[in-house]
């Protein structure tokens, strides 16, 4: 049986505490790449963008015994994508034409060894309440809203705003662990001993 070493390649902490709950060993090393693409379509551009970082890091690697698994999530509203803010006044604007709406958040994962690759895209519907301005601006003043897709976190002070979700919890925080797991399953050919699979 080969065994792997799982790369995660992203600097989220997030990511990196949903990947801990697998309970398998595992290493950061986020991309650096210019996060550029062709594609237009949300989940397109998701997905493209999660491959381009998994390649760049995949690259970067001196062995053959890696499996490297990247992401990229996005929020969008009627066609329109919303990434993290560049500054609070973006992201007050992008939270105030969220708000009272439904959004949907599609992450775009990537996962692949030296001789495959694998990829799908998990997305789920979130309803914001309507935000009123003492929820809004202290949690602008908190700085939670700028490193975020759509300017804010489900898993932090963001979560005032959220009516209902319809979907994925873990995938709104930024990597869909349950559907990971059976594509995991899939790509490795082990239904029950996965973790075996990973030192």
């Amino acid at each position: 049986m080969n065994k792997y070493k799982f790369v995660l390649a992203s600097g989220s902490p997030r990511r990196k505490e949903l990947i801990s709950h697998l309970g398998i060993p595992f290493i950061v090393k986020p991309s650096h790449i210019e996060e550029i693409t062709e594609e237009t379509r949300p989940k397109e551009v998701a997905l493209d963008l999660a491959k381009k970082k998994g390649d760049d890091v995949f690259s970067k690697l001196n062995s053959d015994n890696f499996l490297v698994v990247s992401s990229d999530t996005l929020v969008t509203l009627e066609g329109r994508i919303y990434g993290k803010p560049k500054d609070k006044t973006e992201a007050k604007t992008i939270l105030l034409e969220l708000s009272g709406k439904t959004h949907e958040v599609h992450t775009g994962v990537y996962i692949r060894d030296n001789d495959k690759n694998s990829s799908f895209v998990v997305s789920t519907k979130v309803r914001f309440a309507s935000i009123d301005e003492d929820l809004l601006l202290p949690y602008l003043d908190t700085e939670e809203s700028l490193d975020k897709a759509g300017a804010y976190g489900i898993q932090g002070a963001g979560l005032t705003f959220i009516e209902s979700i319809e979907g994925s919890y873990s995938n709104v925080v930024g990597f869909p662990l349950y559907e990971f797991i059976q594509e995991l399953k899939k790509f490795t050919g082990e239904k029950n001993n996965w973790r075996g699979l990973f030192v």
